[in-house]
């Protein structure tokens, strides 16, 4: 409940007013259905007396009719405004709400943007945001109404009906509906919990379909996969009926239990009028007020089903959406004419989440226009050390300067300006190779484009298609494993950095074009500082000197 309570006022926080104006808004609402109700009874069983007593001519109609005429039109102009403030509210709030996730997960940890990379993750972080949106609606803001609502009409039962009918009605629907809400949680919220991981692992499901179709029909796998997608949906509605039935139990509890409390009401009503203390007339506004305030404790049904997905959405957002951005980079440095040259002094790094040392005691020095190979089997920690440099993972021990600096100490802006990282894994959008480019290098011409095209030899394949024009399609689909690595190698080259980080630069491409495009990238950077994690010969023979890890 401590992250729902943070993301309500972190969300309210961005239009307090308009949220507040709602929330009174909905109490004013509430108010007014059980006056409303009450006085009718009231007026009904009044006049109905004073017409058996034969004083009806003198009976006031008048004033009692007006009252509910105001209270029936004030009650629904209240609703009409309280549901566009509050909804208008919630709607532009998830909106900065999401811009702040994004800014916040910008600026996260290299390991927590990793974690991030997956469909079902970015799926589950779409739907966790989309989840938040019945926080204020549908928990906090009915509650606060509610509990409003119960204590003024308390004071008004009270003070028109007597102590006995208003603390009946108050204790009655509060412990109540905290039963209630609490048995219905007990079920719903697992289940809810579970229905929203089926529906996640119903559209990864869907999505790796829709978006591998053509290798799943080449291997036979086409029918497999659509029999687990319909599996994974099946799940999905079979959770979701429990769900509801679940809330439609809740619902029937709370009609019973607004039966029960307003037949006790009137029971006890009944039993005040028999001693004298009260006329008749207020037997039937106790009745019938009792009856409307089952009003206040209505959306606890839908609460209680959805809580447990809300507060699964608010616990995984939480840190992100309430803790401050991790900020990097201690004492800014402005990009100087050269930043080299890269040093390494008894560099020891951790594995990524671990406390396990794997890289221990690296010392070397880069220069400009030198190229170095880290070596190794997979997994001694190359590309971890390229990371490093890039300040995307930290430094146990030893010192990685850059310039005489410590890269740790470097604004990251100024170290981005000067070095790029390849990593493996590159990401490719939708949209032509000149926009895939022009990301790097928003302001560079098409000669420019085929001139780093050219250099990582990909601009003879691309001029036998549509040139800068090609399509791709998502992860850079429509070329090949080493057409996309080239073109991801162009982008990087377009930065024209001073220090040039590759990991795996020449996997997919055969021994004769590696070593064209290694060639290629040290004649179109020649005063650049290149370090590989290299895997293939060509990388490791192409170098000045190796650095090996063990």
């Amino acid at each position: 409940m401590r992250h729902l309570w943070q993301v309500f006022i972190l969300i309210q926080s961005e239009h307090p007013v308009a949220f507040w104006r709602g929330a009174l808004l909905s109490a004013i609402v509430l108010i007014m259905g059980a006056a409303l109700l009450g006085l009718s009874g009231w007026f009904i069983t009044a006049a109905a007396a004073a017409g058996l007593a034969g004083v009806g001519a003198v009976f006031d109609v008048f004033r009692p009719s007006a009252m509910v005429r105001f209270l029936a039109l004030g009650r629904a102009a209240a609703r009409y405004g309280e549901r566009v403030l509050t909804h208008d509210a919630t709607l532009r709030a998830l909106e900065v709400l999401r811009a702040r996730l994004l800014s916040r997960l910008l600026t996260a940890p290299y390991t927590r943007l990793v974690q991030l990379r997956g469909a079902q993750a970015l799926n589950r972080l779409t739907a966790d945001v989309d989840a938040l949106d019945g926080v204020p609606l549908r928990l906090v803001l009915p509650v606060l109404a509610g509990l409003t609502t119960q204590v003024i009409s308390f004071a008004a039962l009270w003070a028109l009906v007597g102590l006995p009918v208003a603390l009946w009605v108050l204790l009655g629907y509060s412990f109540g509906i905290a039963a209630i809400f609490g048995l219905t949680m007990r079920t719903a919220a697992p289940l809810s919990r579970r229905a929203e991981v089926a529906a996640q692992a119903f559209r990864a499901r869907l999505i790796d379909l829709i978006r591998a179709r053509a290798d799943l029909t080449v291997y036979g796998r086409l029918t497999t996969q659509a029999k687990a997608t319909m599996a994974a949906d099946t799940r999905r509605l079979e959770l979701r009926r429990q769900q509801d039935k679940a809330e439609r139990l809740a619902g029937a509890a709370i009609q019973m239990l607004a039966y029960v409390v307003a037949g006790g009401s009137l029971w006890l009503g009944i039993l005040m009028a028999q001693a004298g203390a009260i006329a008749p007339a207020f037997v039937a506004l106790g009745f019938f007020a009792t009856l409307a305030l089952a009003e206040t404790i209505a959306p606890m049904r839908r609460a209680a089903s959805e809580i447990g997905r809300m507060a699964e959405a608010a616990r995984r957002v939480s840190r992100d959406l309430v803790e401050p951005a991790e900020i990097t980079g201690t004492a800014p440095v402005r990009p100087v004419k050269s930043v080299l040259p890269l040093e390494f002094d008894n560099v020891t790094l951790h594995r990524p989440m671990t406390q396990e040392p794997f890289v221990k005691d690296i010392s070397f020095r880069l220069a400009a226009g030198e190229t170095v190979a880290l070596t190794g089997p997979s997994g001694a920690g190359k590309s971890t050390l390229l990371l490093a440099i890039a300040q995307l993972h930290p430094v146990v021990e030893g010192a990685i300067t850059l310039g005489g600096q410590p890269v740790d100490d470097w604004d990251e802006q100024a170290l981005r300006h000067a070095v790029t990282l390849l990593p493996q894994r590159s990401a490719l959008m939708s949209g032509t190779v000149r926009q895939a480019l022009q990301l790097a290098a928003p302001d560079c011409d098409d000669a420019g484009l085929w001139q780093v095209l050219d250099v990582v030899q990909l601009g003879a394949t691309l001029k036998m298609r549509d040139g800068l024009d090609t399509a791709l399609g998502p992860r850079g689909q429509a070329l090949s494993g080493g057409e996309a690595r080239r073109l991801t190698l162009a982008r990087v080259l377009l930065k024209r950095p001073q220090v040039l980080l590759l990991d795996e630069p020449t996997e997919g491409l055969d021994a004769q074009t590696a070593l064209k495009a290694m060639q290629g990238i040290r004649h179109f950077l020649p005063e650049a500082a290149i370090l590989i994690a290299a895997h293939q010969d060509v990388e490791i023979k192409f170098a000045d000197k190796t650095v090996p890890l063990l």
